[in-house]
């Protein structure tokens, strides 16, 4: 499953911020997704999966929870 582009600036399909916005309801399962080795093998890059939360302006992402190396925009 491709949660998103590879560009941090294009825009998400609404199917694509529908998934996130169902697993983000639970912030380490949403880390997990995102930095899984899935999503590395599907070529998914973290710093840029860590940012489509905000990109599918999910207005109750949890702003500043630590993924990893990462931290939620």
């Amino acid at each position: 499953m491709r949660l998103g582009p590879d560009d941090p600036q294009s825009t998400l399909t609404s199917s694509c911020c529908s998934a996130v916005h169902a697993i983000g309801q639970s912030p380490s399962c949403l880390c997990a997704v995102m930095l899984s080795g899935t999503a590395r093998a599907a070529g998914i890059k973290p710093e840029v999966a860590i940012t489509i939360p905000k990109r599918c302006n999910m207005t109750d992402r949890p702003v500043g929870y630590k993924c990893g190396d990462y931290t939620l925009p």
